[in-house]
């Protein structure tokens, strides 16, 4: 054996590659597709189990009258908890179990965690099973390395996080789950690639707008007033004067893609008119024309000023449009977070990267939201980033996958990281 710990580390992560990928491939075939949360028991226990076995404390929590929750598909999270023999921080490393639909376009079959050329292929492989599974690696070569270690350690598995996380991260973090003193720092194995260390995310605001108008006989349209022109107006204004503004502010957060480090708005759907009989229109004036945006907001921005635009700029259409009127309804909301790329976890992290693939790793921010907005607004808990093994790109997608090589590397960085904070060496 060396005599240096870390290394000693690193090759009993290596000497786990089969264990690994075994794990990842059992995760993979729980089908916890989100909507509408199946599976999550199983797969819960599934992890608790393992982590039982090797001297932690379980506790599954469910998260009863949350959106989804229902006797047949129970919001259930598992949270292990191993203390060493003295005294020290809490590191705890979160992963979701939920997964998005499989839809179409696979040419294997999305649960069967199918190995292939140097991948594990399946719904959920590289967001997020692959990370879990690493982080439980990494978890237990650290512990099985030393006799006598400091500190805590802690695995979670949580639902939810594709829809939000209210009935995982979100839930557990009103509960304390995620907050000093019981947690001092926090590991998410989000699919953010293996060289990359992610100190935050960009915010959201999801909003409906509505425009009305009157109902008439579809032909004398002239008797009647038009919601989707209406909704047609408020397109061509987010056109004229909304869009430009958005493209011209920039962000300091190093977020990727480049063009995601401006403002953005997507609009999700227009839903107008009444339904249609099948086969045939009705033949109607539409008196109601609806509108899901989707706002992403920088840090330098705030949710009020943001809700305040989007006001402003209806009250104007209100003043120059005859007959227009809208209501506007919130549906969701998330403030922009971002973790200190120097604390404790994002240095302790960022070196592991060095040390495991020989190169400074690229410190970023995530486009889109994940449970690190519960884990910092609601736990009160900043030192937390994701830092995982799989490919951006390849999330949500047909043929998702995550590779081998990047897991272990990943595992031996987590747990190098987590062996950094516990000894105090961050």
């Amino acid at each position: 054996m060396s005599t240096d710990p870390t290394d000693d580390l690193c090759k009993a992560i290596d000497e786990r590659r089969d264990e690994l990928v075994e794990l990842t491939r059992a995760l993979i075939r729980f089908p916890t597709v989100n909507p509408p949360g199946e599976g999550y028991r199983p797969c819960a226990e599934f992890i608790g189990d393992r982590l039982r076995a090797r001297g932690f404390t379980v506790d599954y929590v469910r998260a009863a009258g949350t959106p989804g929750d229902s006797e047949r598909y129970p919001r259930t999270n598992v949270i292990a908890r191993r203390a060493g023999t003295a005294p020290g921080p809490c590191v705890h490393f979160n992963g979701h179990i939920d997964v998005v639909q499989a839809g179409g376009g696979w040419t294997l079959d999305p649960f069967a965690a199918v190995v292939k050329d140097g991948r594990v292929y399946g719904r959920g492989a590289c967001d997020m099973k692959g990370g879990l599974a690493a982080a439980i690696i990494a978890v237990e070569a650290l512990i099985d390395s030393a006799a006598n270690w400091l500190g805590t350690l802690e695995i979670s598995g949580t639902v939810d996080e594709e829809s939000g996380g209210y009935g995982g991260v979100h839930y557990l973090a009103e509960r304390g789950w995620f907050s000093p003193p019981r947690v001092d720092h926090v590991i998410i194995p989000e699919p953010l690639n293996v060289d990359r260390v992610c100190i935050g995310h960009r915010g959201v605001w999801w909003a409906e707008i509505e425009t009305h108008g009157r109902m008439a006989h579809g032909s004398m349209p002239f008797l009647g007033d038009c919601a989707i022109r209406h909704m047609h107006a408020v397109v061509e204004r987010f056109e004229r004067d909304l869009y430009p503004k958005l493209a011209a502010r920039h962000t300091d957060m190093p977020v990727v893609p480049p063009g995601a480090r401006h403002s953005t708005l997507n609009i999700n759907s227009i839903h107008g008119g009444q339904a249609e009989v099948p086969g045939f229109p009705t033949p109607v004036v539409p008196d109601s024309c609806r509108m899901i945006i989707d706002r992403r907001l920088l840090i330098e921005e705030s949710i009020d000023s943001v809700k305040g635009e989007m006001r402003e700029l209806l009250d104007q259409l209100v003043n120059d449009r005859d007959g227009f009127g809208y209501h506007i309804r919130d549906i969701f909301e998330v403030a922009p977070t971002m973790a200190d790329r120097n604390g404790p976890v994002a240095r302790s992290t960022a070196a592991a990267v060095c040390r495991v693939l020989g190169r400074d790793p690229e410190f970023i921010c995530s486009p889109g939201t994940y449970d690190q907005k519960h884990i910092d607004r609601v736990g009160k808990l900043r030192d937390c980033v994701a830092y995982g093994p799989g490919i951006l790109d390849l999330a949500h997608q047909p043929d998702e996958y995550v590779v081998i090589e990047d897991m272990l590397n990943s595992a031996k960085v987590m747990a190098l990281a987590a062996r950094s904070l516990l000894y105090g060496t961050a």
